[in-house]
């Protein structure tokens, strides 16, 4: 058994996490919400809000920011209702949509607590959007203050750079913007997110280390250190944390306490760092309202 599996359900992460800390990238799978009909291979048991929220209870987070998964298409039922039975007033939700969304729509998405669209394309396989899709959304969810959520590869980030530069809307990239090993932060697309982030609008997800990663779970996502923490020394302030639970794509499963600990890694140990980016940086990108703290009148 590696370092990143556990055998304790009762055990907590080697350091607690700080008061509003948030798990910024998870999803919820409830078949009740699935289209009348619809079959989907591999669609996972006990991943819906009750096990979330022992895993929740478990890490020590406070908050959380749910996305619409594959499955569900444009229908963000799922989402909303976790937000709801999670707590709208620390639970923030990311959509997928298509142009032809409604304003209406959107305000009442807004009122359900979604604060961005997520373009799952790293793969055409069932994808529920396209590339062409991204610039009329972008103008639309802008206005509302709402980030565009991009799970590109690094290749498709060089390819659409262009666009990129054009998109009115804040961009969050997914899973460390899907930098390849053993190029990490020698990858192209680095100095392009890089460059992107000039404007001040650009965010990165420290989130599934497995889906890069060439050492994988027997050596501890390991490689991915390089990448996580050029990351973090570029752009501390436009990084969040997100567990990726239920942690669809793979086949042995992390345990989800090891990789925050993978977090405190990167970190070094950072006290002040990991507060940016499990409190203050979701707070600010997923309009959470301010913490009420000991101290304050």
């Amino acid at each position: 058994m590696t370092s990143l599996q556990r055998d304790d359900a009762a055990s907590f992460p080697a350091n607690r996490m700080p008061s509003g800390a948030c798990d910024s990238h998870m999803h919820i799978y409830e078949r009740r919400f699935l289209a009348d009909g619809a079959r989907h291979a591999g669609f996972p048991a006990h991943a819906g809000v009750d096990d979330y929220l022992a895993v929740q209870q478990r890490i020590g987070t406070q908050r959380t920011v749910v996305v619409t998964p594959r499955p569900y298409g444009t229908d963000n039922r799922v989402t909303l209702d976790a937000i709801r039975r999670l707590g709208a007033d620390r639970t923030r939700g990311v959509a997928v949509l298509t142009p032809d969304v409604s304003d209406a729509e959107l305000a009442a998405l807004h009122a359900g607590g979604i604060r961005g669209i997520r373009f799952t394309l790293y793969t055409p396989a069932n994808a529920a959007v396209t590339f062409e899709m991204v610039e009329p959304l972008a103008q639309r969810v802008a206005a509302l203050g709402w980030h565009v959520q991009l799970h590109w590869t690094a290749e498709q980030i060089v390819e659409h750079r262009a666009m990129l530069a054009r998109l009115p809307a804040t961009i969050v990239f997914d899973h460390l913007a899907r930098l390849p090993m053993p190029a990490g932060a020698s990858h192209p697309a680095f100095a392009i997110v890089r460059e992107l982030a000039g404007n001040g609008r650009v965010w990165i997800k420290l989130s599934g280390p497995y889906l890069d990663s060439a050492l994988g779970l027997a050596g501890d996502y390991a490689d991915t250190a390089a990448t996580a923490r050029a990351w973090l020394d570029a752009l501390p302030e436009r990084v969040v944390w997100g567990s990726d639970w239920p942690h669809v794509t793979e086949t042995r499963k992390p345990d989800d306490l090891q990789l925050v600990d993978l977090l405190d890694s990167w970190t070094r140990g950072d006290t002040a760092l990991r507060q940016r980016i499990l409190v203050d940086n979701p707070a600010a990108l997923y309009d959470f309202a301010a913490l009420c703290r000991p101290d304050s009148p």
